[in-house]
This record gives C-alpha cells, sequence and structure tokens, in this order.
C-alpha cells in the first residue's frame, strides 16, 4: 500500500488549481523565454507540446526539467496523484514532442520506459527533482516514465 496515499477529493482538488496554473505557466514561460515561471521551487521547468490524442491539438504543458543524454526524461508523477495525468495517453499514441528549456527548443521522440530502465534513469529523475521519490511512495500506481531523444 502507498504511503499517505492521495484520495480522489484530494486529487480534484488538485486538478482544479493544476489546469489553470499550467496554462498560465505556459503563456509567461513561452513569452518570457522561460525567464518567468522557468522554475517551480527553485528548479528549472521546461514546455512540453505534445499532440492530444482525441482532440489532434497541440498541446503544451510544464514539467519539471530532467536533462538526459542529448534529449530529456517527463516523468508522469502528477504528485503521487492516484491516476496518470492525461497527457500521458497524449504522449503514448503521439510520441513526437517538442521541448522547450528557455530558449532553446528540441524536436524529439518519447518513448515509455520499462521497469528496468526506470530503475537505471530513476536516480537522473530524483536527482533533478527529489520529490519524485515522495510521489512515487505516495501512490500504488507505477509512476511511468518516458525518455525523450531526438528524432531521426
Amino acid at each position: 500500500m502507498a504511503e499517505n496515499p492521495m484520495t480522489d477529493k484530494e486529487f480534484a482538488r488538485l486538478r482544479q488549481f493544476i489546469r489553470p496554473y499550467s496554462r498560465l505557466n505556459g503563456f509567461l514561460y513561452k513569452l518570457s523565454g522561460g525567464r518567468v515561471m522557468g522554475t517551480l521551487q527553485g528548479r528549472p521547468v521546461m514546455l512540453v507540446t505534445m499532440k492530444g490524442v482525441k482532440s489532434g491539438k497541440q498541446r503544451t504543458i510544464p514539467l519539471m526539467y530532467v536533462p538526459y543524454k542529448e534529449g530529456v526524461i517527463v516523468v508522469g508523477s502528477q504528485g503521487g496523484a492516484p491516476k496518470s495525468p492525461v497527457w500521458v495517453k497524449n504522449i503514448q499514441a503521439n510520441p513526437d514532442v517538442v521541448v522547450q528549456y528557455k530558449g532553446k527548443k528540441m524536436h524529439l521522440r518519447a518513448r515509455q520506459v520499462d521497469d528496468a530502465e526506470k530503475a537505471e534513469v530513476w536516480p537522473t529523475c530524483v536527482e533533478h527533482y527529489r520529490e519524485y521519490d515522495d510521489y512515487q511512495a505516495r501512490t500504488d500506481r507505477n509512476i511511468p516514465v518516458f525518455v525523450c531523444e531526438p528524432r531521426g
């Protein structure tokens, strides 16, 4: 059983905050090239743009910046919520993403890692955002992790 699991009610309250905050974060980040809202708790944030699986529209979300080799890692933690973030289905169906970190844009392809590779990359994730360990402990779900590498 997860340590201090998030209830569905807490999750619903969290989602009410996350959506408008994410939109505002993305808008100000793009406008300022990452100078405004480019960090969370003193750690860098990136914008990830992907195609929505249902709408087909481009969706941009702020996520913690976790550099990895020539790309990045994205973590579907959602604060240890009982469900994965909606964007996980988007990236699974449409793995080509654009990542903006500050003023730099990278065209990457995401692939979800299996448990063995997750064990290898997880320390890198936690090095950049230590709360990921707390989030994994808080939920019974296996938090999805994606390695995003240059296309081509």
